[in-house]
């Protein structure tokens, strides 16, 4: 049977989220740049069909001010990057300045970022987002889209934590990372961190409810219906032998949000997608829980009060809460201007040039980390960027939820600075907007 364009460009789209999921989240320097030019292009074909340029037009003229003045952080981030006159580096960003004055080097130019070449990444990652929004406004513009997007993003989850799951119980649980030392033992799939594995995992958990309460006949759909329930198990199951203390809190949060809603606010009374999730909560959480590492789980909780014991000698152990601390203090040094996008580990070097065991790419709090980078300007200008579309965004169970995942990111972890977990985060806001429909 012979698809229709619409189809082969969302099939196109799921297979430039599969990269991502395959390669640690799209994590690099190179990664970010082959991605940039394939969804130019991408969204360049898109523009040469008439009906999908209705839909863009559309989509513009609603949300034009957001969109000018995102455009307005895009060109922010370009002035962090530029070559400035010495002088001028001196008055934007004073501590950059005295910095390069204590190297004892003969400046004439300098940029207001740590590391330009970040920076400059990043800016191609945020260009990148806005030109997902508008292809995504394109090509999913009706319910059955976001199903068959769900429907995917399970199927990527579940082979992702069946294949983690099986490397954990068979002792061999990094194989797939690219840095193993970072989480021993710990299923990460394909990615680093186990709790960047563990929120993309939760993505794709969400989905495989949102399929599951979306589906209209069961009875039509029974087989798929029984593999996306298999798919919930699994990608639950992924999750806890993360041993991701977030992954795990969220996955419990998870699990209440839809519980509640099916019981409190669902008029009709779906007995089978409630019953998935009490299965959920009884078999992964209780029994598979227990036999696959829900005592690791416990004991990683348990020490979470060493994190917060001061270091004495930082040459040995450098802890999550430290480094937070470090970023925060950081903020009142290049409050203004920042310090730039991509730069904290440019940062962390600076102030710790002799440290030799340990090292701190991220501020493990991603709200502190993004006032940094950016400053208290660019910080204002993205605010008022997303400002008008959240305060227009649906207020429902799933926006809920994802705020929720977002309140505990910004605050406690880095994830937010991996590209598929933006490019999921922004995904799911735009699906729960109100759907056009043009002829």
């Amino acid at each position: 049977m012979q698809l229709s364009k619409n189809k082969k460009y969302q099939y196109t789209f799921f297979f430039l989220i599969l990269i991502y999921s395959l390669f640690n989240g799209g994590n690099s320097n190179l990664l970010i740049q082959v991605n940039f030019l394939l969804i130019c292009l991408f969204y360049f074909f898109c523009l040469q069909d008439k009906n999908y340029s209705i839909h863009f037009k559309y989509f513009f003229r609603e949300n034009k001010r957001s969109i000018y003045c995102y455009i307005l952080f895009l060109f922010y981030i370009f002035f962090q990057i530029i070559p400035l006159p010495i002088e001028i580096i001196k008055f934007f960003s004073p501590e950059k300045y005295f910095y390069l004055i204590n190297l004892e080097l003969d400046f004439q130019y300098s940029s207001i970022s740590l590391s330009p070449t970040n920076s400059f990444f990043q800016l191609l990652n945020f260009c990148s987002l806005l030109i997902l929004i508008f292809i995504l406004k394109m090509i999913f513009y009706r319910e059955k889209h976001k199903n068959r997007f769900y429907l995917f993003l399970s199927s990527v989850g579940f082979i992702s934590a069946l294949v983690a799951t099986f490397l954990n119980l068979t002792g061999n649980a990094d194989i797939l990372s690219f840095k193993s030392y970072n989480n021993p033992n710990a299923s990460t799939g394909f990615f680093v961190n186990r709790t960047v594995f563990s929120i993309f995992l939760l993505f794709c958990l969400v989905s495989s409810l949102e399929y599951l309460s979306n589906l209209k006949n069961i009875k039509d759909n029974f087989i798929t219906c029984v593999y996306v329930r298999l798919f919930v198990v699994f990608i639950a199951i992924g999750l806890i032998t993360s041993f991701s203390r977030t992954g795990n809190f969220l996955l419990l949060v998870t699990l209440l949000f839809y519980m509640i809603n099916e019981i409190l606010f669902k008029k009709e009374n779906n007995k089978i997608f409630r019953n998935i999730i009490l299965i959920v909560i009884l078999i992964d959480i209780f029994i598979f829980g227990i036999y696959f590492g829900s005592s690791r789980i416990v004991d990683r909780f348990s020490f979470l009060e060493n994190e917060f014991e001061e270091i004495k000698n930082i040459d040995i152990n450098f802890a999550r809460f430290q480094v937070i601390k470090f970023a925060l203090f950081q903020i009142y040094d290049y409050l203004i201007f920042g310090y730039g996008p991509g730069s904290f580990e440019a940062l962390f070097q600076i102030k710790f040039p002799n440290l030799i065991n340990s090292y701190a790419n991220h501020a493990h709090s991603d709200l502190i980390q993004f006032i940094g980078e950016f400053g208290l300007v660019g910080s204002i200008i993205f605010l008022l960027s997303i400002s008008s579309f959240f305060l227009n965004i649906n207020h429902n169970l799933k926006n809920n939820l994802l705020f929720s995942y977002l309140l505990i990111i910004l605050l406690f972890d880095f994830s937010l600075h991996i590209p598929l977990i933006q490019v999921l985060f922004v995904i799911f806001f735009i699906f729960n907007q109100k759907f056009i429909k043009l002829s």
